[in-house]
């Protein structure tokens, strides 16, 4: 394995930030890190990069200890949300800046600086741009400049904290299939902080999902989304809709209506299950299951969104193939029932 984190533990004065985490990356692996805001991912970054300290455990990279090295001895570069370039320099000046900072026994040519800065400009698109000012790019542009600053010095290990953060969600779609490939050019392990599911689950090989400080579950994309360890997993990965059962025989009864449970099956009693929008029916007048009013269908998209007021109260939104959905008008007197549903 390429990076190695070890039972890392931090906190803030009284507060936990960071509770017993250990996760490892193997050789050229994409990861992210992913969780809600506060969750501790942006401080197990800064760690990794040695802008923090922990107050445990161990970082190690190909059996070095990186705790032990100082900061300019990592190799290990760092994009940051907002960009963090210099305003005063262009940006191939911002590209160079990290080669030229490097000591006069390890600096480059100046020759050599200027093909780097060259190739690096060619690597991230920005072909023709590199006597502009930050002020002079686009949000888009800026990033990929500090990403190419971040690549200048050859790094062993790239870390991006949210890197997307500022940009418009059009421009973060477009970026999120450009980072994918400049990854696959480089091969380059590589951490990635996000709060976004969608990102991390098109961009990551793996994906470590912490929560208050502690890891909730790691792995693929596919295991999380399909196999999800607890009901916080399935509901921070995708929409979701919770309902109140009884569980009895490994079977969820709601509203009168048996369910199928998906996954281990938990003891009887009383319990929550949880499911996808997509994952329901909706059938007209009454039957087994829940007694809903329709409120609102939106057709506008691939899919259907049909809002029911339940009898029983609150509301849920469900998906529907348009087809099915061009059937419903709002008032209408529907049975709202999943097909399948989890329970922990």
């Amino acid at each position: 394995m390429a990076l190695k984190i070890e039972h890392i533990t931090k906190s803030f004065g009284a507060t936990e930030v960071l509770r017993d985490i250990s996760l490892f990356t193997e050789d050229g692996e994409f990861l992210a890190l992913l969780g809600p805001s506060g969750s501790g991912k942006t401080t197990l970054l800064r760690i990794i990069a040695g802008l923090e300290l922990p107050d445990a455990g161990a970082v190690r990279f190909r059996d070095r200890d990186l705790l032990a090295r100082p900061v300019r001895e990592r190799r290990i570069g760092f994009v940051f949300q907002h960009y963090a370039l210099f305003r005063h320099m262009t940006a191939a000046q911002n590209i160079a800046f990290g080669m030229r900072a490097k000591p006069r026994r390890r600096r480059p040519s100046p020759r050599a600086i200027s093909d780097k800065v060259a190739e690096l400009l060619s690597l991230v698109q920005l072909e023709g741009l590199g006597g502009r000012y930050p002020s002079q790019l686009s949000g888009g542009q800026r990033q990929r400049v500090a990403l190419a600053r971040a690549l200048a010095i050859e790094p062993d290990v790239l870390l991006l904290d949210e890197p997307f953060g500022a940009l418009d969600a059009k421009v973060r779609r477009e970026l999120r299939r450009w980072l994918r490939d400049l990854h696959e050019r480089t091969g380059l392990t590589t951490i990635f902080v996000t709060h976004d599911q969608e990102e991390a689950l098109e961009l990551a090989d793996r994906v470590a999902l912490l929560r208050e400080g502690a890891l909730e579950q790691m792995g693929t994309p596919e295991e999380l989304y399909h196999e999800p360890a607890s009901a916080f997993v399935f509901d921070f990965l995708g929409d979701s809709i919770s309902l109140a059962c009884e569980v009895k025989g490994g079977v969820a009864v709601i509203a009168g209506a048996g369910v199928p449970i998906v996954g281990p099956h938990p003891h009887d009693g009383p319990a929550t299950a949880y499911a996808r929008p997509n994952q329901f029916d909706v059938a007209a007048g009454e039957g087994a299951g829940l007694a809903a009013r329709v409120r609102a269908v939106l057709l506008a998209g691939p899919d259907a969104r049909v809002d029911c007021l339940l009898d029983s109260g609150g509301a849920i939104e469900v998906r529907l193939p348009l087809d099915l959905a061009r059937s419903l008008a709002p008032r209408d007197r529907v049975t709202v029932r999943p097909r399948t549903v989890r329970v922990w």
